[in-house]
């Protein structure tokens, strides 16, 4: 009998009416759109030397028949005993041939669409043939050719394959699936791995563009970072396209939720509902061939352990750089998440002559990495401090990272000790805590910490000898169409700290340290004119992303800016300030010609009114005129240089200078970092959508204070965790 007329009197069956097939159409949540799937004549790149040029958009695919195409529910049918369902293979004679077709799920159908289609009555097999798509669920598959078994529910697909399933994206030459395990293998395979970002928190007083906030923040960066938005495709939150025909890198929009995606490619891959596994496997994140950057192993697993993370486990795997030189890393399993790694190097140099004496080695190992709690511990040798002094146990030290999260609650602490010598614990440990909990729009952060550390402008250093409190703050709030941003805080902590004040000191005291309760409320209003706007290039490797992972913008602008913040303390003491800045940012030239075409600058002026000083010396605000200013320039290729620095106006003394020399790529960069003022540097290798920032802290367990607040600090720890990256 051919198709059509069993399938008519398939539908006249008690047993199929008396199932009730729920909807085709998935939500985007549960499955990507049809326009993911490329068209058959529009392969996926290969990770292999191409014409250089970016891969064009894939046209979306109709899915309602045509009127040369047959397009129905395939008939479901009846349980097969396990002993007797074949693993592979369409055509089986030991499979026992039901009397009756029964529905393949009560939660389910199939959907096949074809230029051509028969079916074999007797064996029950489909054959599909000529631009073929199925649907089963949150399955989708296209290719030349399709046989399905409704017996042992069994789909063999050849030429041209793509498979799609929730995020999983394959292609191949020979696809084999089972519809009621979810599971099946891809020949010459190639696909993507994409994992979500995660976006509950925003950063405290984000929309303070006062001078000293420019203070341990690299420009380029920070303009890059801000530069106009192009190439944004609104459906970006929940598309999946195939191969490198993905949008370019780092064009998901800035501070926006996205999913990030890396291409790969195997000999072979077998794939289950919560991952697959493949054989001499390289993956990049280069959008283009030949990739510049990639990871290659000899075999390759991937599972799902979170709704945002991935994990890979690799068979001795190696990053290779530009087809030529290969480095060895000592990482066999890989976390695809929102969470920097901080251990793909096996030794990071760094400098700090404050805590660790000088230059210094460390080695961070991922103790416990599930998707509810991470545990890092970071060994430290510290090289000068060795030569100065003959006590071993000054000569290491070691610091961990612990992060936790309860549904969107969120803990993360940060413990260093400097020094093993056990007699020196508290001039040697500090300390953070911190949990953020979201409170409709805003945030409330419980803040503990002992020892920490911060920097004061002209005061230089200070330690908090021990803190505990709490944060409220709002998000980032446009006030209508003015095109202005506020953002504000309300807090309150207890604190033993510092202090000059002879008048709160007691007699016969061991130290200089209070106590005193602090309340304090701050808001920001800011506002971004732009003056003048390029045109970026084509994102291209040769031409916009030559050099950076997404085409450069060229722009000036004009920023304006009001901070207020006022503090009271138990004492009877306060200190109120109103800051008023301006300033311009400007990104000129595109960083695609091999000499001088990248140039990021900026210039801010800050003055404070204030009245009223704070008894504490972490918190004072003691700079009233600040000038800060930077430059960031392209010397050759990928090498750039660049400082940041701010000085106080009315003693004209430098309060600090920051040097960068880094080596940009579109895959990766290398940044090298130092601060003569603050005594303080890094080395960092940051690789692209990975996720991974090899290299010593450096600047980051610094909190900077700026008007009396505390701009970063612990709750840096938490933003990694979340997806929002180094403040």
């Amino acid at each position: 009998m051919p198709y059509p007329a069993a399938f008519a009197e398939l539908l006249k069956t008690p047993e199929f009416l008396s199932q009730t097939p729920p909807a085709l159409t998935r939500s985007v949540a549960q499955s990507a759109p049809d326009s993911a799937l490329p068209s058959l004549s529009e392969a996926t790149q290969p990770i292999s030397p191409s014409n250089g040029t970016a891969p064009t958009p894939i046209p979306s695919i109709e899915i309602s028949p045509n009127s040369d195409r047959t397009s129905s529910p395939m008939p479901p049918s009846q349980e097969t005993p396990a002993s007797t369902v074949p693993t592979k293979g369409i055509s089986d004679p030991t499979v026992p041939l039901p009397s009756a077709i029964q529905p393949l799920a009560a939660d389910g159908m199939v959907e096949l669409k074809a230029d051509r289609q028969t079916y074999d009555d007797r064996r029950q097999i489909f054959t599909a043939e000529g631009n073929v798509f199925m649907r089963f669920r949150d399955s989708r598959v296209k290719a030349d050719r399709l046989q399905v078994n409704l017996v042992n529910r069994f789909a063999v697909a050849e030429g041209n394959v793509t498979f799609v399933k929730g995020s999983q994206v394959l292609q191949g030459d020979r696809f084999e699936y089972n519809f009621v395990q979810g599971n099946g293998s891809i020949r010459g395979a190639k696909g993507e791995i994409a994992t979500q970002s995660s976006q509950d928190f925003t950063g405290p007083l984000s929309t303070d563009v006062s001078a000293s906030s420019t203070i341990g923040k690299s420009i380029s960066d920070r303009i890059y970072r801000n530069q106009p938005a192009t190439g944004i495709d609104s459906r970006i939150g929940s598309e999946l396209v195939v191969g490198s025909d993905f949008s370019p890198l780092g064009q998901q929009g800035q501070g926006g939720r996205g999913y990030r995606r890396l291409r790969f490619e195997a000999d072979s891959a077998e794939f289950f509902p919560d991952g697959w596994d493949a054989k001499n496997i390289r993956i990049t994140n280069d959008p283009f061939s030949p990739p510049e950057l990639e990871l290659r192993a000899r075999s390759a697993s991937s599972r799902k352990r979170s709704i945002y993370e991935d994990e890979v486990l690799l068979e001795n795997p190696q990053l290779v750089f530009d087809q030529r030189f290969k480095l060895p890393i000592p990482r066999n399993r890989i976390l695809l998440d929102s969470r920097p790694k901080k251990d793909l190097l096996r030794i990071s140099p760094g400098y700090d002559s404050l805590d660790r004496g000088g230059l210094y080695i460390e080695r961070g190992f991922t103790l416990i990495a599930s998707p509810n709690f991470y545990l890092d511990i970071t060994p430290e040798i510290y090289l000068q401090r060795a030569f100065n002094t003959s006590n071993i146990s000054d000569w290491f030290g070691t610091k961990a990272t612990i992060a936790a999260s309860l549904g969107r609650t969120q803990l993360s602490a940060a413990l260093e000790l400097t020094s093993l010598d056990l007699n020196q614990f508290e001039q040697r440990f500090r300390g953070n805590l911190q949990i953020l909990q979201p409170i409709g729009t805003h945030t409330l952060a419980l803040q503990g910490a002992y020892r920490k550390r911060l920097f004061n402008n002209s005061l230089g250093f200070q330690d908090v000898q021990s803190t505990i409190g709490g944060l409220l703050y709002s998000p980032n709030i446009p006030l209508w169409d003015t095109g202005i941003n506020l953002s504000y805080q309300l807090g309150y902590q207890y604190i033993n700290a510092d202090t000059d004040r002879a008048d709160l000191l007691k007699l016969g005291r061991k130290n200089n340290r209070i106590n005193l309760n602090r309340y304090q409320a701050a808001a920001a209003l800011s506002r971004t004119i732009r003056l003048w706007q390029g045109v970026g290039l084509p994102p291209t490797q040769t031409e916009g992303m030559r050099y950076t992972p997404k085409p450069v913008v060229p722009y000036l602008d004009f920023i304006v800016g009001t901070t207020g913040v006022a503090s009271g303390y138990s004492s009877g003491d306060s200190q109120n300030n109103v800051t008023f800045t301006a300033g311009f940012n400007a990104q000129l030239g595109h960083f695609s010609k091999p000499i001088f075409d990248y140039t990021a600058l900026n210039l801010t002026y800050s003055q404070a009114i204030r009245t009223g000083n704070s008894p504490f010396l972490f918190d004072r605000a003691a700079d009233a005129k600040i000038l800060a200013g930077g430059l960031t320039q392209q010397i050759y290729g990928p090498i750039r240089a660049g400082f940041q620095t701010a000085w106080n106006v009315d003693t004209s003394k430098e309060i600090s200078t920051d040097y960068f020399l880094e080596y940009s790529r579109r895959t990766y960069n290398l940044r090298l970092r130092y601060n003569p003022t603050l005594s303080l540097g890094s080395i960092n290798l940051v690789v692209s959508d990975f996720n991974w920032d090899g290299g010593s802290e450096g600047f980051e367990g610094t909190g900077v204070v700026t008007n009396g607040v505390v701009s970063n600090g612990v709750s840096a720890l938490v933003f990694w965790w979340t997806g929002l990256g180094k403040l």
